[in-house]
């Protein structure tokens, strides 16, 4: 039953522009809270795969992946698919701006306050460490 459910919640957030996923416990009882913009004419959201290779350079494109690792490790770590962490769309976002302070990530949307606290140091660090290799000082030290 648990996995028919996981699957069903699955199945309409792949369907839906997801703004923001909130999930609490209590008392060993998950609950979710999806704020989710409603596909055009009522039925589900079919949106074409972004093929972010191709619209970012090729630097931003490389902070991006960068970026992705990070959201792997931090949603393995707790156990939730990478999209309830960050979505591709948002970590574009922090790649094209180079986001490097809270205030930077908060202006990415879908990225709020309670993201912020959980995973902004964590990408912040991987933007930091990024940019430190890609500044001259930096290039020395690449692989």
């Amino acid at each position: 039953m648990q996995v028919a459910l996981l699957e069903d919640l699955n199945r309409f957030l792949r369907g839906h522009r997801v703004l923001t996923l909130d999930r609490q416990c209590h008392e060993g009882v998950w609950s979710f809270c999806a704020t989710y913009q409603p596909p055009a004419g009522g039925g589900p959201e079919v949106s074409a795969k972004v093929d972010y290779k191709a619209v970012l350079d090729e630097k931003t494109f490389a902070l991006f992946s960068k970026l992705r690792e990070v959201r792997k490790a931090l949603a393995e770590k707790e156990n939730l698919p990478p999209y309830a962490v960050f979505t591709n769309e948002q970590l574009a976002g922090v790649a094209r701006a180079r986001c490097a302070t809270p205030g930077d990530l908060g202006k990415i949307d879908g990225i709020g306050p309670a993201r912020l606290e959980k995973y902004g140091s964590a990408v912040l660090a991987a933007v930091t460490d990024y940019e430190k290799l890609q500044s001259p000082a930096g290039a020395d030290r690449r692989p």
